[in-house]
C-alpha cells in the first residue's frame, strides 16, 4: 500500500476509533485489561484541608522502622507547629528548631487513613514534600494489617540525599512481579516482593525528573497517581506544569496517560488480590532507622558522624522536611 494510501485510510478513523486502538495497544504493553486503561473512576473519597485531619489516625508508638524518631499525637503535634490545615492546605512538619532532642528521637507525625481500601485509583496533589537532607526518611505509602501478609505500596519514598524516588511492594512469599510497560529508565532491583522476609520487596529505581525531593519543590510538585487492581500497581507522576486534564476534572481515565514510572504486572508471578489487601494511606517522615541510617556513613552524607548525632545536633537542616498536600482523592471503578 502507498504512503498516501496509507495516510487516506488513517484519515477515516474516527477520533474515537483512534483513541480506542491506542489504549488496546497501551493495554497490551502494560498487561492492563483494556476494561480498566478505559475504564471510568468515580470519586469515592477526597482528603483536603477540611477533613484530612480528622479522618486520619495519628500514631505516636515505637518507630517500626528503628528511626530517630518521636511520633506525636495529634493534640501534641498541633502544639508543636507539626501540622496545620492554613491555606486550604494539609501540613505535617518535623521539629526543626530543638538540638539535641530527648529520646526517643526528633519529633514528627505519621498519620494513616481510617478507611482501608482493597484496589482503587489513588490521586495525590503534593505541592511539598520532605527535601534533601542527610538523615531524613520520608514516605508516603500504604499497608494492611499482619504486615506483610496484606502488602505494602510504597508510591514515594527516599533517604538522605537521594535524588529519585524509590517505588516498592512489600508482601509476603509467593509474589514475584515484572516491569514491562514501565518508562524508560525505571529499573527493577528484585522481582521477589519477599525479598528479604519482605523487609526490602520489590524496589523499582526512577529516573524520572523532578519527581522527589528538592528538584520536585523547587518545580512546584506535582501529581502522583496509584492504580490498583487485580491485575496489577500502577504509578504515574505529573510535574505541576503537566497535570492531565481529566485529573483536573475529576474524571481520570489512565488509558489517557501513557506508560507508568511502573508498571507492577501481577498475572502468572502474583495474584495481586491474594498479596494486597484492606490498606490504610498513610504519609510519615521518620530519620535514620533501618534504611537511611544503614547507609548513611556510606553514601553522600559520609563523614558527618552517625546518623543519630547529626539528627540530632543539626535541627536546622530538617527545615524543608515537610509534607504541604493539596488532596488525596480515591477513585473506584
Amino acid at each position: 500500500m502507498s504512503l498516501k494510501a496509507i495516510l487516506g485510510a488513517a484519515l477515516l478513523l474516527s477520533v474515537q476509533q483512534v483513541d480506542a486502538v491506542v489504549v488496546s495497544t497501551l493495554a497490551r504493553n502494560l498487561t492492563i485489561p483494556k476494561s480498566f486503561a478505559l475504564a471510568s473512576y468515580r470519586l469515592v473519597d477526597n482528603y483536603n484541608s477540611g477533613n484530612f485531619f480528622n479522618s486520619f489516625n495519628f500514631y505516636s508508638g515505637a518507630d517500626p522502622t528503628h528511626g530517630y524518631v518521636n511520633y506525636r499525637t495529634q493534640g501534641d503535634a498541633q502544639n508543636m507547629g507539626l501540622i496545620n490545615s492554613n491555606n486550604g492546605q494539609i501540613y505535617m512538619g518535623v521539629d526543626h528548631t530543638t538540638k539535641n532532642p530527648s529520646a526517643p528521637g526528633r519529633s514528627s507525625v505519621r498519620v494513616s487513613s481510617k478507611k482501608s481500601y482493597t484496589h482503587g485509583l489513588f490521586i495525590a496533589d503534593i505541592a511539598h514534600m520532605p527535601g534533601n537532607a542527610c538523615g531524613v526518611w520520608p514516605a508516603y505509602w500504604l499497608f494492611g494489617p499482619n504486615w506483610p501478609a496484606s502488602g505494602e505500596i510504597d508510591v514515594i519514598e527516599g533517604v538522605n540525599l537521594a535524588g529519585n524516588n524509590a517505588i516498592t511492594l512489600h508482601t509476603s512469599s509467593g509474589c514475584s512481579m515484572n516491569i514491562a510497560g514501565s518508562q524508560s529508565g525505571t529499573t527493577l532491583s528484585d522481582s521477589n516482593c519477599n525479598s528479604g522476609n519482605g523487609n526490602n520487596g520489590c524496589s523499582a529505581a526512577t529516573t524520572t525528573p523532578n519527581a522527589y525531593g528538592d528538584s520536585f519543590n523547587n518545580n512546584g510538585g506535582g501529581v502522583y497517581a496509584m492504580q490498583w487492581e487485580s491485575s496489577g500497581i500502577y504509578v504515574w507522576f505529573f510535574p505541576r506544569n503537566n497535570i492531565p486534564a481529566d485529573i483536573k476534572n475529576g474524571a481520570p481515565v489512565t488509558g489517557n496517560w501513557g506508560l507508568p514510572v511502573v508498571a507492577f504486572n501481577g498475572g502468572s508471578g502474583c495474584n495481586v488480590d491474594q498479596h494486597f489487601q484492606n490498606q490504610n494511606i498513610v504519609f510519615d517522615t521518620t530519620f535514620c532507622g533501618d534504611w537511611a541510617g544503614s547507609v548513611f556513613s556510606t553514601g553522600s552524607c559520609s563523614g558527618k558522624g552517625s546518623c543519630e548525632s547529626y539528627v540530632a545536633q543539626n535541627p536546622g537542616a530538617f527545615n524543608s522536611a515537610y509534607w504541604t498536600v493539596n488532596s488525596v482523592k480515591v477513585y473506584s471503578l
